[in-house]
């Protein structure tokens, strides 16, 4: 473990003891047990970023350090600025987070950075000193002459006396906290108007009330925001439970149709079975016929042409009942559709379409409809001119690709 040359203290380091940042490493060491050296390996000048609050508590932990006065010496080699960010990080270490540190020294402090850390020390409260250095030799002895009692017989770390010093330090701490902690409604101390320095005081106070008008410009203007997204959101919440409430009646008016649908699909199965039945006892009744008229003794000509129409009212009444019973829904959809883009279609000329679609041949619509199929020729010839359709064009291949359409 090496040792300090100028106090004789032990120093701890471990590797881990870092923070990598963007452009540097920040480390610590611990001097004795209570003091603390902090700082930055760079290869160039830099502007520190962020207060490593939880690099300061992980040292703290693990070199077991008492409960006691803790003092931080602060080599500010290469270090030419401090962020905003890192500001902020130092007020919540004087004002919020512990331990406190009884002495902050800072050495080898770039003239760039003195001012910074010269307002830093204006604002600290009475039970901390902040003090700035040459060296580290000059740092170090600065904190072991606090701890011996040194310091208070040469006067070191005392405040300044001298009126010059006083107000210097009044006006940097006057901007620290406008600029720092955002005090925008403490008293700016003014000296007396024949004073050199009134002037500058005076400005810090009149940029005061300018932050305070902005920042009350801002809240206003904030506020509107607010009211605004506020009124938005009214509008929106108004326009979905007005949707909500539209969804439930369109949900309602969906069952009360699907409760319709039901109904009529139970009604139409009812006349399906009764269709279905009366079919079947024609069927039979037409065979019955057909066997009666094939035993009966007349002109064997007459006969035929008998039995023959029994066997085409028996086509028929099959083909009636197939168009009847096995009618889906998307023959009812198709058939909407067709009187949609046609509406100039008739009753029969629809029905035609729709067996047409289902592949039935001219003689069984004919038949089904009850013409002749010189008839059905006439029909289709119509519902051709009907459907616009040019001379190269079936009525079939025109309703397959209807029946495809979405």
């Amino acid at each position: 473990m090496k040792t300090c040359p100028f106090s004789g203290l032990p120093v701890t380091a471990k590797p881990h003891w870092k923070t990598q940042h963007k452009t540097y490493i920040k480390r610590l060491e611990m001097v004795g047990d209570d003091i603390m050296h902090a700082f930055v390996e760079a290869p160039r000048p830099i502007i520190l970023e962020t207060l490593s609050d939880e690099l300061v508590k992980t040292v703290l932990r693990e070199s077991g350090t008492p409960d006691k006065p803790l003092y931080l010496v602060w080599d500010m080699t290469n270090v030419t600025d401090v962020s905003y960010d890192y500001k902020l990080g130092i007020n919540d270490l004087i004002y919020h987070w512990g331990p406190a540190f009884s002495i902050v020294v800072f050495y080898n402090i770039d003239p760039a950075c003195r001012l910074v850390l010269e307002t830093f020390s204006s604002i600290v409260p009475n039970n901390m000193k902040v003090l700035l250095r040459e060296t580290y030799k000059e740092a170090i002895g600065t904190v072991v002459d606090f701890k011996s009692g040194k310091a208070e017989e040469t006067g070191i770390g005392a405040s300044p006396t001298d009126p010059e010093s006083i107000l210097k330090n009044e006006f940097l701490a006057a901007v620290a906290r406008i600029s720092w902690l955002n005090l925008l409604n403490q008293q700016i101390f003014l000296p007396s108007a024949d004073n050199p320095f009134y002037p500058y005081f005076k400005a810090i106070a009149y940029m005061q009330e300018d932050l305070k008008a902005r920042e009350a410009i801002q809240e206003k203007e904030l506020q509107q925001i607010k009211a605004d997204y506020e009124q938005r959101l009214t509008q929106k919440i108004i326009l979905l439970n007005a949707q909500v409430e539209l969804n439930r009646k369109e949900l309602q008016q969906f069952e009360q149709e699907k409760a319709a649908l039901k109904s009529r699909i139970s009604a139409q199965e009812m006349e399906l079975t009764r269709i279905s039945t009366a079919v079947g006892e024609k069927t039979a009744a037409l065979h019955l016929l057909s066997d009666q008229i094939k035993s009966l003794d007349i002109d064997q000509q007459l006969k035929h042409r008998m039995i023959d129409q029994c066997h085409n009212m028996l086509e028929t009444e099959l083909t009636e009942k197939r168009l009847k019973t096995e009618l889906t829904a998307g023959d009812s959809e198709f058939l909407s559709k067709l009187q949609k883009k046609h509406p100039n279609l008739n009753q029969r000329e629809l029905r035609v379409g729709l067996m047409v679609k289902l592949n039935y041949d001219t003689r069984e619509i004919a038949r089904s409809i009850g013409i002749s199929t010189r008839g059905m020729e006439s029909i289709r010839y119509r519902m051709h001119k009907k459907l616009s359709l040019d001379k190269h064009k079936s009525i079939k291949t025109y309703l397959a690709e209807l029946a495809t359409l979405v």
